[in-house]
């Protein structure tokens, strides 16, 4: 490896034009040599700077709509070639090759070119080929050649050269090899994912993901765990896409359960009602509508106000002043919302530590996209679960039928069951959750602990009556025996919504009629793990 080389000639070629004037002016005044192609060296000659095209090198033009222009020996030779063997320097003098010592390039806009539903034609000729070619030819070399793919590294690149007198020092090459190598990565999975979807392969031999840092975290799960945050690419509202308004640095922690939280109250749309969904260690310990948000998230609350301390707050509507000041008399982590008010903004201004996230936008929990996990030696990959269900889907298997505002609290808490961990149970009464039974080995356990989480939160309240008297119940999938059932109907449930399935449906069924319970089936269930 040598030690500083300098630059002397550079090539630029890039789609994103930002800082690129800059970027050339502060070369052309150290004394580099631009080199460029299209719409690039335009850029760069507008703003009056003198530039040789990559046709003037290669003794051929852009040509087949710019298909070709840096394929050919006299750039990736200059990329290529190793300064310090006499081999390599004879071939560059015997072929008239000379040295490209930084080369600058970001890749055509494909990942934007899918996001924004192009048609398939549009999509392969956003496919870059040249210059992922270019990148790893020098990253490869990048014991002679700084390469940039980013324009964040601009500057850097820019304040190194000042520190070095026009050069550029070995670890900072391999930085820069690094990000390249990255880059070009990341391009081929967004390429190859796509291409999955585009030939109907819904498992393809080889999958790859990629993301971009976001920010490095103090630590993980636990003190002891290194950890950063990655963004995906994707477009869909959330975590990732929110702007940070106030409060300190999110922890891994905080990002976890703030995705589970506004993944859980975007399946209540804006115009339908407002909605709050409370969240702890990624389950949800109070999800509630209102005629306000201040009203649903007092409903939501009240449904285990224990565990919602230090939790996470998410809501389907701009925060407003009402609700702002309801959440600060409790402590909180993060609350997360398509928007908020000057009052409210104002009022979380009085807690420093109170991390406020707004997205714009709910996210759609019927769109499509991949989930993974990582597990010993692999990863899983499958769909998102964007299942949904309406009252024509659901089965009425009982003697009775639901009454009209069973099932709308049917519906609902369908909805919560489906984003709470495995085994789940739900009891839902007059549009809130009234106790949550979350991640047990076994379902009646579930059943007993949510019943019984409401009987704490009926002293805590001072009411005369367990809240799951006259609610429904949901579960997330069939419950394989009567105990279950029978567990929900003396803790007060009137009605039940589960997948239905199991072997033993017919003796659920019938421990539903001996209750005097409405039940239906839905036909979907909704683990997670």
């Amino acid at each position: 490896m040598t030690d500083q080389t300098p630059i002397r000639r550079a090539l630029l070629s890039v789609s994103d034009k930002t800082g690129l004037v800059d970027l050339g002016r502060a070369l052309a005044t150290q004394g580099v040599e631009l080199l460029s192609t299209g719409g690039t060296a335009k850029a760069l000659r507008d703003a009056g700077l003198l530039v040789r095209d990559v046709a003037d090198v290669t003794g051929f033009p852009e040509m087949m709509d710019g298909r070709v222009k840096t394929l050919h020996p006299a750039i990736h030779g200059g990329l290529l070639a190793l300064r310090d063997d006499p081999g390599h320097r004879a071939a560059m003098e015997g072929h008239g090759i000379a040295a490209i010592d930084l080369l600058v390039v970001n890749l055509y806009p494909f990942e934007e070119t899918v996001a924004k539903g192009a048609d398939f034609a549009t999509c392969v000729e956003n496919i870059d080929i040249g210059g992922p070619a270019m990148i790893r030819a020098a990253a490869k070399n990048h014991a002679h050649v700084s390469v940039v793919v980013d324009v964040a590294d601009y500057a850097p690149l820019l304040a190194e050269m000042e520190a070095m007198g026009g050069a550029t020092s070995p670890g900072f090459r391999r930085q820069l090899a690094q990000t390249a190598f990255a880059r070009t990565a990341a391009y081929d999975a967004a390429v190859s994912n796509w291409m999955a979807g585009a030939a109907d392969v819904a498992t393809p031999r080889r999958r790859a993901f990629a993301g971009t840092l976001a920010q490095p975290l103090r630590y993980g799960e636990n003190p002891h765990q290194a950890a950063a945050f990655y963004r995906d690419g994707s477009t869909r509202p959330g975590v990732a896409s929110a702007m940070q308004i106030q409060g300190k640095e999110l922890s891994y922690n905080n990002i976890n359960d703030t995705d589970a939280a506004f993944e859980l109250v975007s399946e209540f749309a804006a115009d339908d009602a407002a909605a709050c969904a409370i969240i702890k260690h990624a389950n949800p310990c109070g999800v509630a509508r209102g005629q306000t948000l201040a009203e649903a998230f007092g409903r939501a609350f009240d449904c285990d106000r224990t565990s919602a301390f230090g939790g996470i707050i998410a809501l389907n509507r701009a925060l407003d002043g009402e609700t702002a000041r309801a959440i600060t008399e409790i402590f909180t982590e993060v609350v997360i919302a398509p928007g908020a008010d000057e009052e409210a903004r104002a009022i979380f201004a009085a807690k420093k530590n109170l991390r406020l996230l707004v997205t714009d936008a709910l996210a759609d929990p019927a769109a499509g996209g991949l989930a993974w996990r990582q597990v010993g030696g692999g990863f899983l990959v499958q769909e998102r679960d964007n299942g949904r269900i309406t009252p024509a889907d659901l089965r009425v298997v009982t003697r009775r039928q639901p009454e009209a505002d069973e099932l709308a609290d049917m519906l609902f808490a369908w909805r919560v069951a489906k984003h709470v961990k495995s085994n789940a149970i739900v009891y839902v009464k007059d549009g809130a959750t009234v106790g949550i039974g979350a991640g047990q080995m076994s379902r009646v356990d579930s059943t007993r602990i949510a019943a019984r989480k409401a009987q704490d939160m009926a002293g805590v309240l001072g009411l005369d009556a367990v809240p799951t008297q006259g609610s429904v119940v949901a579960s997330d999938a069939f419950f394989p025996f009567a105990d279950g059932l029978i567990t929900a109907a003396e803790a007060g449930a009137r009605a039940v919504i589960q997948p239905g399935g199991s072997m033993r449906d017919d003796e659920v069924i019938a421990a539903a009629d001996a209750a005097g319970l409405a039940m239906v089936f839905t036909g979907m269930r909704h683990f997670r793990h």
